[in-house]
């Protein structure tokens, strides 16, 4: 039967073949994912950040800033995930993949979608996944999908109840389902990476009080090859930082966080997987976890084959403003005061952006990103680290004050959100130029003492936004590290960006999505479609006509002190635009 599978198989392609202005629909080799960026992948969007280096760029230039405003919609494809009834879990958070005219995404259960749009002026489901997922709504507007990945003939998705499973990319039918999340509360909302012929997922639910990690599962069989966990046991070089007898927790690094709950990036030349890591937990009550909680906050470099650690470069040390910095690792090879030097460029989630030298985790220079900005007043130009950190205490005190038990409210600036979160930035690599948005605001924090199962999250207190919270949109010299251009937006983004070489794409959450010039960030065109944007769009090629798609839906988040964003529509509807 497998044998007259693969006969039937060749024969459809062969058809296919003969078919004028289709392309073939191959497998994603390994070899098609490392030329993801290439002029021969153009057309096609084959993995989450596009690239292995997290571009999230697209070369295709059939539109652009001189036709923008003559773009339509070309088809709506409404899915689903918005079950139970009434419910409307999540949100779309997921970027399509597109593949020689095919379309893959995942609702906010992780369910997987493929959508024949290969005539360029439908979009057909070819077929739904059956991932057998209990849905449970109880992780509530958190619960999310970003993504899946392709490999050979597989399409795979990462599940909120920690299972990674593969489908036929044929027919839809379960080829693997692996239970890799093992301990209560473990889980995935990232889309997987694959590397070589492994699949990489991150442990997602480090609020829960659970310890972050990465695995790499064989793509043939889903079981484990290795595991880096971001919290380091006793013993281990890093657990040093984590100071739980001192506060009479001596098990406290076994609920530390530090979720590993954003896709990472890889660089092929020096086989290194870059990850960024979250915040440690409870995340406003440092008392309960002194010291700087390595590896949380921090972006890591793993050996691909074995995943130990080569470096760590730690952003916010004993963190108590939730300042995840799991956010995108974009890797780019660009000149630093006239030398060549391999980066990597990070728009932290506490309101600055980075760049470090990649090979070893060196800090290059640091600046703010953000309008508002008071948890520090610098970062220092030798280590990177925020000139009020002192190594010698295990409660650090930034300078808006420190988050303490039975102390005083902190206002934090950027807001708890980040002023980019988990929402994905771009990099053009033929400017050197990248580009991100996010949120203008602050919040209010409390600290308030509590055990690990006492709530939902381990949290240790609570916030709240400091007033209505806007957006913007910016762009970044990577070269020189500092701000080229920024344009204000009424609302926060949550949905990232995408960039094309005249143009940089992204959705809001008043369900408006937009195109802006690629120097200045002035609108070109823009349309409001209802509903809410928090994923990000992609461009894609079918015969020799691009297409632009973004997903909208699922619940409505926070309103940020927008009372219209309240009650937006929750339907879950992929968009896609052409000329």
């Amino acid at each position: 039967m497998m044998r007259l599978k693969h006969l039937m198989s060749a024969m459809l392609a062969g058809s296919m073949l003969a078919l004028p202005g289709l392309a073939l629909a191959a497998d994603v080799t390994a070899e098609r994912l490392a030329a993801a960026g290439s002029e021969s992948e153009a057309n096609n969007w084959l993995s989450v950040h596009r690239d292995y280096s997290a571009s999230r760029h697209s070369p295709l230039n059939e539109i652009n800033a001189s036709n923008v405003a003559g773009l339509k919609l070309a088809f709506a494809i409404p899915l689903g995930g918005s079950e139970p009834a009434g419910f409307g879990p999540g949100s779309m958070e997921g970027t399509p993949l597109a593949k020689d005219g095919f379309l893959y995404i995942t609702d906010p259960w992780g369910t997987p979608y493929k959508i024949d749009a290969t005539d360029g002026k439908t979009g057909k489901i070819a077929w739904i996944g059956d991932t057998g997922i209990d849905k449970d709504p109880s992780r509530g507007i958190l619960l999310a999908s970003r993504g899946l990945a392709l490999v050979d003939n597989l399409v795979i998705t990462a599940l909120n109840d920690g299972r990674v499973v593969a489908f036929d990319d044929e027919t839809g039918d379960v080829v693997w389902d692996q239970q890799v999340g093992t301990e209560p509360g473990e889980g995935f909302t990232n889309a997987p990476l694959v590397v070589k012929d492994m699949v990489l997922v991150g442990q997602s639910y480090g609020d829960w009080a659970t310890r972050g990690w990465v695995a790499a599962l064989d793509a043939k069989t889903g079981e484990e090859k290795w595991r880096f966990n971001t919290i380091p046991e006793p013993g281990q070089p890093g657990s040093e930082t984590w100071k739980c007898e001192e506060a009479g927790n001596p098990d406290c690094w076994k609920t530390g966080g530090g979720a590993a709950w954003v896709t990472g990036s890889y660089d092929p030349s020096s086989n290194t997987v870059y990850w960024g890591t979250g915040n440690p937990v409870p995340m406003f009550d440092p008392e309960y976890r002194p010291g700087d909680n390595l590896y949380t906050n921090a972006s890591v470099a793993l050996d691909a084959d074995t995943g130990e650690l080569k470096w760590y470069f730690q952003y916010t040390p004993g963190d108590y403003m939730d300042y995840d910095e799991v956010g995108a690792q974009l890797l780019v090879d660009t000149k630093v005061d006239g030398e060549d030097r391999k980066v990597l460029a990070h728009f932290g989630r506490n309101g600055i952006f980075y760049t470090l030298d990649r090979t070893n985790g060196s800090f290059i220079a640091a600046n703010p990103y953000v309008k508002q900005l008071n948890w520090t007043k610098g970062i220092d130009p030798k280590t990177g680290k925020p000139v009020e950190y002192d190594a010698s205490k295990s409660l650090q005190e930034y300078a808006n004050g420190a988050l303490r038990r039975g102390g005083q409210n902190v206002l934090t600036c950027p807001n708890i959100q980040g002023g980019m979160n988990f929402w994905p930035p771009s990099f053009d690599p033929t400017t050197s130029v990248a580009y991100g948005a996010g949120i203008e605001g602050c919040s209010d924090m409390t600290n308030k003492e509590e055990k690990p199962g006492e709530n939902s999250t381990f949290s240790g207190g609570s916030q709240a936004g400091s007033g209505a919270q806007t957006g913007s949109i910016f762009a970044f010299d990577v070269s020189t590290g500092k701000q080229i251009a920024q344009l204000d937006r009424p609302y926060p983004n949550y949905a990232g960006v995408m960039s094309t070489p005249d143009l940089v794409w992204t959705g809001e959450l008043d369900g408006t999505f937009g195109a802006y010039d690629a120097k200045t960030l002035e609108q070109k065109w823009s349309i409001n479609l209802g509903g809410s944007f928090t994923a990000p769009p992609i461009a894609f090629k079918v015969g020799d006509k691009e297409f632009i798609a973004i997903a909208s839906g699922g619940s409505a988040l926070v309103t940020f002190g927008h009372p219209e964003l309240a009650n937006r529509p929750a339907a879950n509807v992929l968009y896609v635009f052409a000329l």
